[in-house]
């Protein structure tokens, strides 16, 4: 017993040897430290850290999101030490703890070298998700979960996968990951890979992936690529379901390729013969064919001639009549009308259709059912200080001037008789085809007409003399004396010299002479001219009394023959 009591050391030498263990820094309440597992009781493992009393932890504490505690007796493991001591006698351990703190280490270690990190996402939280990285806790915004938004995530839940750590502070024990900057880099470099093996003029099998309004991206086996909706096909293509599907598998043309931005654009259409081979041969200038409408706009209407051709038809030649009419009011999509070529343009790949030309000129066709001389009733569809707009047979409009709408009265107060919707008959007096305008008359239908005798002597280039009725800024209007006819002088017919074509110049009442510059019997119209009437007599003078070359000035010349004239009228007054 003495040498077993001998052998014991003393309670002071366990006391220094416990001092001696804290003094080596291994055994310092806030440090992790290594243990060995003694037991296992339930659901806490017991472990020996070398003080006078094991500590207790729990077994979940060993274990992980998606995998299960992996612990034995007699296993070595590392254990933060809270506390030596507590009110039961134990060591306060804690494995969570030492492998926080383990953690971190090689966190920020990996967050300076710019490295990857393996984690599990394990819960959802407002925001994003947590993310368990070895026993530290990292915050995962739903943003950096993918490339694109993603709605299940429970796929990657308690899965190991890389992250990227973006920012970090132990301070306050704040980590924020990305799982979208993984995939960024891991799908640039295998884009990279896959681009360096593509060439632009390849033909390569794909799957369409997603459409769009400007068209569909293609899976070329780990990369997409855009097929633009005008290079589906060669005929108009709306919208790039109307001719794909998702899933569908396509052969496509390598058009371009941006290998800095790895972008790739493709063709389905290059697959085929151009269409346009051959173009003014199939289609010649004043030939027409039938076509389908595809598309209207405000300047016309597209017409589909054959798969992959289609040429506009200008708003200007939809209709002979329809001048200001929207074309969808002329046409409608999907409609089967004739058209004729007009214009055909390889180079730029247009063509150019006339709808009107179709059809008959409406002018033509009135002419030949109503020639001068026809009577004719319409409907008044405008009122303008020029006359009335009559809405004729074969939709075309006639137009009666303010002259011809009474023999006696001024056609300014006659026209106020009229209102729109009245039906009014009249004479046709003039049809223009090419200008498209019909002259009509409605004085030349009413009784109290100047006798026919009474424009006997009115002839183109006779002179006849003109009593001013009324006075105006572009002219003066007219009555010839001793006719029923009136006229309108315009103010550049007023006088050769241009410092006298002012109408201020008459008077109401004034009598002048003119000389009839157009007269038609049979509309019984008549034009006269004060300034054709002046350079008349002046060619007259020169040809009785001088000549270019004589040296006589024109004032001399034409003095001169005033002044013969004056004398021939007193002769003939003496032999009076």
């Amino acid at each position: 017993m003495a040498q077993i009591a001998a052998a014991a050391p003393s309670r002071e030498d366990f006391a220094s040897m416990i001092e001696e263990s804290f003094g080596d820094g291994h055994l310092q309440e806030g440090s992790v430290v290594k243990g060995t597992v003694v037991g296992i009781e339930k659901d806490v493992a017991v472990i020996d850290v070398g003080l006078k009393t094991e500590g207790r932890v729990a077994l979940r504490e060993f274990a992980g999101p998606g995998r299960a505690a992996d612990i034995k007796i007699g296993d070595i493991v590392e254990v933060y030490l809270e506390r030596v001591e507590n009110a039961l006698g134990e060591a306060v351990l804690s494995r969570d703890k030492a492998r926080r703190e383990e953690s971190w280490g090689k966190l920020e270690k990996a967050f300076q070298n710019n490295e990857k990190v393996q984690g599990v996402i394990f819960n959802q939280v407002k925001g994003g998700f947590t993310v368990d990285l070895d026993g530290a806790v990292a915050f995962l915004p739903r943003s950096q979960v993918d490339i694109r938004p993603i709605r299940d995530v429970s796929p990657l839940m308690n899965q190991p996968q890389p992250f990227q750590i973006l920012k970090m502070d132990r301070r306050r024990g704040n980590i924020v990951v990305s799982r979208r900057t993984v995939l960024e880099e891991t799908r640039a470099e295998q884009r990279q890979e896959l681009v360096q093996n593509l060439e632009e003029g390849q033909v390569i099998d794909g799957a369409v992936k997603n459409i769009t309004d400007y068209g569909a991206f293609v899976d070329l086996g780990g990369i997409d690529g855009l097929l633009h909706v005008t290079d589906i096909a060669w005929r108009r293509v709306n919208h790039p379901s109307e001719v794909l599907n998702i899933g569908q598998q396509v052969k496509v043309k390598i058009i371009k390729i941006n290998h800095e931005t790895h972008r790739i654009s493709l063709g389905m259409k290059q697959l085929l013969d151009d269409p346009w081979q051959g173009i003014e041969a199939k289609f010649p200038v004043g030939a027409r064919f039938k076509g389908r409408v595809t598309n209207i706009t405000d300047y016309g209407a597209f017409v589909e001639l054959e798969p992959g051709i289609e040429g506009l038809i200008h708003v200007s030649e939809m209709s002979w009549t329809k001048k200001n009419v929207h074309p969808g009011k002329i046409v409608s999509t999907s409609q089967e009308v004739e058209v004729q070529v007009l214009e055909v343009d390889p180079v730029k790949r247009r063509i150019s259709l006339g709808l009107k030309q179709t059809m008959r000129n409406p002018w033509e066709v009135f002419l030949e059912k109503y020639p001068p001389g026809s009577v004719v009733e319409g409907e008044v569809k405008n009122k303008t200080e020029f006359g009335l707009f009559l809405g004729l047979d074969g939709d075309v409009d006639g137009m009666v001037h303010l002259s011809d709408l009474d023999w006696k009265r001024p056609g300014e107060q006659v026209i106020e008789e009229y209102k729109k919707g009245d039906k009014v008959k009249a004479q046709v007096l003039d049809v223009d085809v090419e200008k498209e305008r019909i002259s009509l008359g409605i004085k030349q239908l009413a009784s109290g007409a100047p006798a026919a005798e009474t424009g006997a002597e009115l002839k183109k280039g006779s002179v006849v003399t003109c009593e001013v009725i009324d006075v105006k800024d572009g002219g003066i209007d007219v009555k010839i004396v001793g006719t029923e006819f009136g006229a309108f002088i315009k103010r550049s017919e007023l006088a050769r010299d241009r410092s006298e074509q002012r109408p201020d110049r008459f008077a109401s009442g004034q009598k002048v002479d003119a000389r009839v510059t157009q007269f038609d019997r049979r509309a019984r119209k008549v034009s006269v001219s004060i300034k054709a009437l002046e350079v008349a007599e002046e060619k007259e003078a020169i040809a009785q009394y001088g000549s270019s070359d004589s040296g006589a000035t024109l004032g001399d010349i034409l003095g001169t023959a005033l002044k013969r004239k004056g004398e021939e009228s007193d002769n003939e007054g003496e032999r009076g």
